[in-house]
């Protein structure tokens, strides 16, 4: 038996691969982190521009001036606001897409678009339905009655979802 192994022919590409796999995915993270960080940023500009339109000109205003200079949708905005109010830096959300972001602190999103072939895929009807009711249960919007409330009356509903986690 021959003691000298060889090398395969398929190590050299395996380990480029390999190489080349991991250095995307650094990429990659680094790129969800840079998104996460500039719609933060864009959000916490547009809540400060938001507050100057409307001190300066009323509250129809604004919607005027998001469609005068805002390159994205209404949604679009709303969502990069409620993300620099939901959090106070990006750190915690790091490795997570924006939409993941979004679903993870209960910012509703808009579908996404249809695919090439015309055929679109919504989301599964439990993921629409919970991040309805985390929007119903912002404790911000809930009075201390209304919140307790509300925690006997799902009590149930989080006895049985606890079991799955």
């Amino acid at each position: 038996m021959n003691a000298t192994r060889e090398i395969p022919a398929s190590a050299g590409e395996i380990n480029r691969l390999h190489a080349e796999a991991t250095q995307m995915a650094v990429a990659s993270r680094n790129a969800l982190n840079a998104a996460l960080a500039a719609a933060w940023q864009a959000g916490q500009l547009l809540l400060e521009e938001k507050r100057k339109v409307r001190q300066a000109m009323g509250h129809g205003a604004w919607q005027l001036w998001l469609n005068r200079y805002f390159a994205g949708s209404p949604r679009t905005a709303q969502n990069y606001m409620r993300l620099a109010k939901s959090v106070t830096d990006t750190v915690c959300l790091h490795g997570l897409s924006l939409r993941q972001a979004y679903f993870r602190l209960g910012i509703a999103t808009e579908p996404k678009l249809a695919n090439h072939n015309g055929s679109s895929r919504g989301l599964p009807k439990y993921l629409n339905l919970s991040m309805r009711l985390l929007a119903v249960l912002d404790p911000n919007r809930l009075s201390p009655e209304l919140r307790e409330t509300y925690r006997q009356d799902l009590r149930p509903l989080y006895e049985r979802l606890r079991a799955l986690f």
